[in-house]
């Protein structure tokens, strides 16, 4: 069974947004799922800051031992710190993904958009858990 923290929001394509509602900035990763899903982390590659990006547009991708996937911004916004960690420790994301594994922190360019994002509840019933 995954960690599904209630304090975040998800997206059916596995990330994570962190911050309260009305923050201007959030944080933006995958979620336990999705690292267990992927297995061991080896390489990321994530945007610069100063990148914007439209509502689920694809913002850097993920490779594991078994599998490269893209990565979907939640919301649209501009990318303000990157997680410098993850050059170095990729693993990070299967270790911690939602404390040190965090990717990007983005200025959320319209904070009402964070209503269509699923609660915990919802993504325990989309993961059937």
């Amino acid at each position: 069974m995954s960690q599904i923290p209630a304090t975040l929001q998800y997206t059916k394509e596995h990330e994570y947004v962190a911050g309260d509602a009305d923050a201007d900035i959030v944080t933006i990763g995958i979620t336990d799922y999705a690292q267990g899903e992927l297995g061991d982390i080896v390489y990321l590659d994530l945007p610069k800051v100063g990148a914007s990006f439209a509502d689920h547009a694809v913002f850097g991708t993920i490779e594991a031992v078994k599998a490269v996937s893209e990565l979907y911004s939640p919301l649209a916004g501009e990318v303000v710190e990157v997680n410098a960690l993850l050059d170095a420790e990729p693993a990070l994301v299967n270790t911690d993904p939602f404390g040190d594994g965090w990717m990007i922190k983005l200025k959320v360019a319209d904070k009402s958009a964070r209503a269509a994002l699923m609660s915990a509840d919802a993504y325990k019933s989309l993961l059937g858990e």
